[in-house]
């Protein structure tokens, strides 16, 4: 096993899904309007995606999927779009909790569709995925393991968010946590939108 290759693996998973993103912000948005249950599907829902990318990842890898550039730029624009959606819906929420309003839970199948759509997983695997494959000498050993090692540090890190969320302080400015994760969401969108759209444009 290549112990210097894994423990790079190990630094820039830990790196990429502890900077706030998508993912992150919809669970600690989910989590300050639904609460930890909620939270925790959806975490779970962003990792089945994980899942899925990493199998396209590998197939792409072995040679046997072709995946078109053109393709995954407009999967990246629609997965902006919706994680927009979610943002805009957040920040209704949030005031609609404020009036009294039960806000609307999301769960497992928003967490998927962000996480299948999220732009930062999607550069991951698609591009710094394959420097890792060396880490074992076997490709479906690698695979593997790469894949058990991401879920649990995404796993891990999503719950120590959700748990941050249970703190006194987080409950008390839950409305807050809520609106700034909504509107980071929105610019996330926003900015992603904007650099597919030069993509696919240019």
């Amino acid at each position: 096993m290549n112990t210097p290759l894994l423990i790079a693996y190990l630094g820039t998973v830990i790196l990429l899904i502890a900077t706030p993103g998508p993912v992150v912000l919809l669970v600690l948005d989910t989590s300050s309007r639904a609460g930890t249950a909620t939270a925790v599907k959806t975490a779970l829902g962003a990792n089945a995606a994980s899942l899925i990318l990493v199998a396209a990842a590998a197939a792409v890898l072995a040679g046997s999927l072709a995946i078109s550039p053109h393709l995954l730029q407009w999967g990246g624009l629609l997965g902006c779009l919706f994680i927009g959606w979610l943002g805009f819906s957040g920040l209704r929420d949030s005031a609609s909790t404020e009036t009294g309003v039960a806000p609307r839970a999301s769960g497992w199948w928003q967490g998927f569709v962000i996480g299948i759509s999220n732009p930062k997983d999607i550069l991951f695997f698609v591009a710094l995925f394959p420097q890792f494959i060396p880490v074992t000498e076997s490709f479906g050993t690698s695979i593997g393991l790469l894949a058990l090692l991401w879920l649990i540090v995404d796993l891990s890190i999503l719950a120590l968010y959700i748990g941050l969320m249970r703190h006194s302080l987080a409950q008390r400015y839950r409305a807050s946590v809520s609106r700034v994760s909504a509107g980071l969401l929105l610019l996330v969108a926003t900015a992603g939108a904007g650099y597919w759209l030069t993509v696919l444009l240019g």
